[in-house]
This record gives structure tokens, sequence and C-alpha cells, in this order.
């Protein structure tokens, strides 16, 4: 159910690819929730996702952007300041690991592949708030928020390079939350969420081992790509103007457990496994 809580905002939400998409979720719950944005994302995965699916249904248009790419960036940016005027809220849902989808383990990576990981996942962040704040384009009170994940703050098997990738895009968040909030009053937070079985979490290695063990771990098991996107709304309308430099954990508890009894019967029937073998 909409309760307009973006009416008459304006934003940009990058990286929605296909309907597994967390980023095409939340444009989805934007536009029911009352909000006008454009849609962006690199050409290539514009070939290979239904974006223009999305942008149909969301009434707008999709501009082609690498989020790596100051010049892309800087079109994107004054063309939604000439269509919009200044905006409210940006989505960044951009991350890839070219050393995970090569199956190169951690201690073995290319750093080739490491060096672009981090850019597109954690440095475009960098970009995508400095060229806002360079040509002022967000509103006092603005909101910017980009997808974040546990394997910052812990070691998880198979997440290899892209745990540096989100432990920089967090810090970043903390930064820039100073800066633009000391000096415009613009708001920049990271959401970690459950695992999620889009597109890109699906190259993860074990995913679905992982969603399994974190699901019998968190109290209130895993929080799905739809209610991400809730949480988004709620982080980019007036009801959070004082939360900014945070990290917000949206995993249904996970973060906080050491161990829960779903695990542990779980670990006990392996355990007995084991014994009779």
């Amino acid at each position: 159910m909409a309760h307009n809580l973006l009416k008459g905002k304006k934003g940009i939400i990058f990286g929605a690819l296909n309907d597994m998409s967390i980023a095409w979720k939340v444009a989805e719950r934007s536009y029911e929730e009352g909000a006008e944005f454009l849609l962006t994302n690199t050409p290539v995965s514009m070939r290979l996702g239904n974006i223009d699916d999305l942008a149909k249904k969301c009434n707008t248009e999709v501009v082609a952007c690498d989020a790596t790419n100051n010049g892309d960036l800087e079109k994107l940016v004054l063309l939604a300041k000439e269509k919009y005027g200044k905006i409210d809220f940006i989505l960044h849902s951009i991350g890839m690991s070219p050393n995970v989808r090569k199956k190169l383990v951690y201690d073995k990576l290319n750093y080739d592949y490491y060096h672009k990981t981090l850019d597109i996942s954690a440095l475009s962040f960098h970009k995508v708030t400095a060229m806002l704040k360079k040509h002022d384009a967000m509103n006092e009170w603005g909101s910017i928020v980009a997808l974040s994940y546990v394997a910052a703050q812990r070691t998880l098997y198979g997440y290899n390079d892209m745990a540096d990738a989100k432990a920089l895009l967090e810090s970043i968040a903390r930064s820039f939350g100073y800066i633009y909030g000391r000096e415009k009053k613009v708001r920049v937070n990271t959401i970690s969420q459950s695992p999620t079985l889009t597109t890109a979490g699906s190259g993860v290695k074990g995913i679905d081992g992982l969603m399994d063990f974190t699901e019998r771990m968190s109290p209130l098991g895993n929080a799905t790509a739809d209610e991400c996107a809730d949480y988004c709304i709620t982080m980019f309308s007036d009801l959070t103007r004082k939360v900014t430099m945070q990290n917000l954990f949206h995993d249904g508890g996970f973060s906080s457990m050491g161990m829960s009894l779903k695990a542990m019967t779980q670990y006990g029937k392996s355990l007995d496994m084991d014994i009779e073998e």
C-alpha cells in the first residue's frame, strides 16, 4: 500500500538490470510512492537486461551511464538538473567483481581485476557523490543510499574482493556524509542487505548454502529484495532526515547473531552423520 512518502521528490536510480534487481524493486516502490526519477545503467547492462520495460512501467527514461566515468556522470547529473531542478534521492546499486566471475580465490587475485572491482563497486560511489556535490545537484535533506553487505565487517567464504569493495563503500559514505551533511544537509548512508538472489548475487560461490545459513541464523529470516526496497523508501523520505553516515543492517538480525538454535540443530545433524559414518 502506497503512502505518498516520496510525493514531489525527484531522484536517480543506478543499477536496475531486471526484475531480480534490488534497484528494480526500489524503482517500482519509488514510483508507487509518488517519486519521479531517471533510471541509469551501463550500455552493456542495458543490452543484457530489460530496463526499458521498467522505464515504461515507471513513466520515465533510461540514461546510459558508466558510473566509473566522470564524463558520463557529469552528463547524467546535468540532465537530471535540467529535467527536475535539484534532486532528492540517489540509489547506488552497483557492484561487480571480475575475480569472483573468474572464480579466482582471494590469495590468488588478478590485480587488474581487483582494481576494476574497487572502481566499479566502491569508487563509483565516490564519483557519483562528488559529481552531485560539484554541481550542487541535491536539495537540502536529500538522501544518498548505497547497497552494502556484512562481508565488509566479517569474512564470508566466497565473497572475495567484493568484501574489500564494500568496506571501502561504507567508508566513503561516512566521509562524504560528514562533508555533504555539514555543507548542504545531504544525508549519505549504506544499507547492509541480507544475501539476495539477484543476478549479481547468484554469481557468488555457494550463494544457495549461504542464503540457507543466514536464513537459519537470522531470528527474522533473510530480508527480501522487496523488503529492501521498502527500507530504501524510508531512507529517501523525510521520516529519516537526521540519519546519516550510517551503515544500516537490513538482514533479519543476522549481523548481531553468534549462533541460532536452527543453525546449531542443522550443524548437530551433520555431526551425527559423521559419527554414523
